[in-house]
């Protein structure tokens, strides 16, 4: 099934149900007011959803409306936990590349893991809103997945069983920030600002063979400025899988319900090189910094620049069909 909140006078939003090709939707109030509410009680009220979704999509609910994403929040506006890895060693390894830093051999077998804010995510169609456009703002196009409850100790084997919905996510960075910042030891803030996460939090059986072994086997496509930047696969070279980031975050603390875990910046490999753009024929990136960073490995320095203010970033990710799965995140960088 499909999830959504929808904005209303209060911060966590109204709980709706949304049809599978994204025309309707119906508030389920009288089952769960928010997404955290819903996810809180899962065995409870997940099947009570479901007769909803499958009713919405059949069009026998009058009391439906029409679905506007630009009407939403995040799915969790707000969470208790928000941790991004980065499953994806090769956009590691390219970052690192860049600035002549050595990749240690524990990054191929231990994944990188930082906490974000999840105080007050972005909306998926809110602004980026920021006082000035030198920090080097970037987008980083991600899949995100969200947990029930997650015991301590979990092994990987059986964190899997604790993921209840996915997500796109937008985890916007202040790559000109971001040096200094863990130069002194004590990892990201000001560099890691409000994410922004799709409008729809799906069940993995809407993914039907495209979720499989904990993975997204499907192209994240990033439009940029109205132009294709990349369709990297989610599926593919992502070296650490879901259940085993799940199993990371819970190694030493327990994961409360509505958990949301990243899966850090798509990237592909691209066969033996290390990745080329759309116009070179390749997959294309998640990010402007590993665009930048080939530039720097192969000509001595970077030439395309980060993200000013007006630029626009669309993020989603679209089924066998071409229908959007998620909807999408679409953005504008603008001055506060």
């Amino acid at each position: 099934m499909k999830l959504a909140t929808k904005k209303n006078t209060s911060k966590d939003g109204q709980l709706v149900v949304v049809s599978k090709d994204l025309s309707r939707a119906i508030a389920v109030a009288h089952i769960a007011a928010t997404l955290q509410q819903a996810l809180d009680e899962w065995d409870v009220k997940a099947p009570l959803l479901h007769e909803v979704y499958l009713a919405l999509c059949a069009d026998t609910l009058p009391e439906s409306f029409a679905f506007e994403p630009a009407q939403c929040h995040s799915p969790l506006p707000r969470a208790f936990q928000w941790a991004d890895g980065s499953a994806y060693v090769n956009h590691v390894e390219l970052v690192r590349k860049a600035r002549g830093a050595e990749m240690p051999e524990s990054f191929w077998t231990e994944p990188l893991m930082y906490q974000g804010g999840s105080d007050d995510f972005l909306g998926p169609q809110d602004d980026i809103v920021f006082a000035q456009d030198n920090w080097g703002i970037d987008f980083e196009g991600e899949v995100a997945v969200v947990t029930s409850d997650v015991p301590m100790g979990t092994s990987s084997a059986d964190a899997g069983k604790h993921i209840r919905l996915l997500m796109l996510v937008n985890d916007v960075s202040l790559r000109g920030l971001i040096p200094a910042e863990l130069a002194k030891g004590f990892g990201f803030f000001q560099s890691k600002p409000s994410s922004a996460f799709s409008p729809l939090a799906v069940t993995p059986d809407e993914l039907g063979d495209n979720w499989r072994e904990h993975k997204v086997h499907l192209p994240l496509v990033s439009h940029y400025n109205q132009t294709l930047f990349g369709k990297p696969n989610a599926g593919q070279d992502m070296t650490f899988d879901f259940s085993q980031l799940v199993a990371h975050a819970a190694k030493t603390r327990n994961l409360g319900s509505g958990t949301i875990i990243g899966s850090g910046t798509v990237s592909n490999k691209q066969g033996t090189g290390w990745g080329s753009s759309i116009a070179d024929g390749g997959v294309g990136y998640s990010c402007i910094a590993e665009l930048r960073m080939i530039e720097t490995i192969r000509d001595g320095q970077a030439s395309t620049p980060f993200m000013a203010f007006g630029d626009i970033i669309k993020i989603e990710m679209l089924d066998e069909n071409g229908l959007s799965i998620f909807g999408a995140i679409e953005q504008q960088v603008s001055k506060l």
